[in-house]
């Protein structure tokens, strides 16, 4: 089987050189398709990754809409069984992809994710509480309980080709929260497979949208879930609220 991995790029030299090296370095019963999408970056980003070009990554670099326009460049490009994304600055953990492949051979899941660490500006572990939440979500998944807040770990996940092509590409509308808007139009046709294991690490620095922009992503993702929801699902939205609120106020007292 394949594997192909999504990575979208801009202006990420400082990260980027260890996210391949996390990607490529992944054994295992499968073959690896690796598209780094760059939109036009200014810095040591394009030279980092052409270092690289000779062990599988396939660089496209030409401006771009966003990092969702990015993303679906490479979805439209990738060619395998099973396509992964992989943000410049995040890492998959030793043996996700493997654990993945296996899953597949075994279950031909129509989606699956896995659990998901978060990690500083030097690699540190951080916030294990937060993970230790999602942990708990995540083993106790339903598409309702997704309702009432984004728990998937977006570098955790992996979605089989048939899946892909019936739901479509990610929704150019959305900056923040595009990955939340998939999981639910994907939820509303299959039940995922979980992985209770590390796949991913995510990182969370500075110059990261998730960092500066949580409250606007978080406002997104509601609007998002008012979308997906059913009649009578209103207790969920409300739900969804005051997870909003109760993050925003918890996130500030975060490192």
């Amino acid at each position: 089987m394949k594997i192909s991995v999504i990575t979208p790029s801009y202006n990420q030299g400082g990260y980027i050189e260890e996210t391949i090296r996390s990607v490529i370095g992944q054994k295992g019963p499968f073959e690896l398709e690796y598209w780094i999408i760059d939109g036009g970056s200014t810095d040591r980003t394009i030279d980092i990754c052409r270092k690289y070009e000779g062990c599988g990554v396939r660089l496209v670099s030409e401006p771009d809409r966003g990092q969702t326009d990015a993303l679906n460049k490479g979805f439209a490009r990738a060619s395998g069984d099973v396509l992964g994304w992989l943000n410049s600055d995040d890492l998959y953990e030793e043996g996700a992809l493997a654990a993945v492949a296996r899953s597949y051979e075994r279950e031909r899941f129509q989606w699956c994710f896995g659990n998901c660490r978060n990690i500083d500006e030097t690699g540190g572990e951080i916030r294990r509480l937060i993970t230790r939440y999602k942990n708990f979500e995540s083993r106790r998944y339903s598409r309702r309980r997704l309702l009432t807040k984004d728990f998937i770990p977006q570098p955790a996940v992996f979605i089989a080709r048939s899946a892909f092509e019936e739901t479509g590409l990610l929704n150019l509308e959305y900056d923040y929260a595009m990955d939340y808007d998939y999981w639910m139009r994907l939820a509303s046709r299959y039940a995922p497979a979980y992985l209770d294991r590390y796949l991913a690490r995510f990182r969370w620095h500075r110059r990261s949208k998730s960092s500066n922009h949580y409250r606007r992503a978080a406002l997104e993702a509601y609007g998002i879930a008012r979308k997906h929801a059913r009649q009578g699902e209103e207790v969920y939205l409300y739900r969804h609220m005051v997870h909003v609120l109760t993050l925003s106020f918890v996130y500030c007292f975060l490192p």
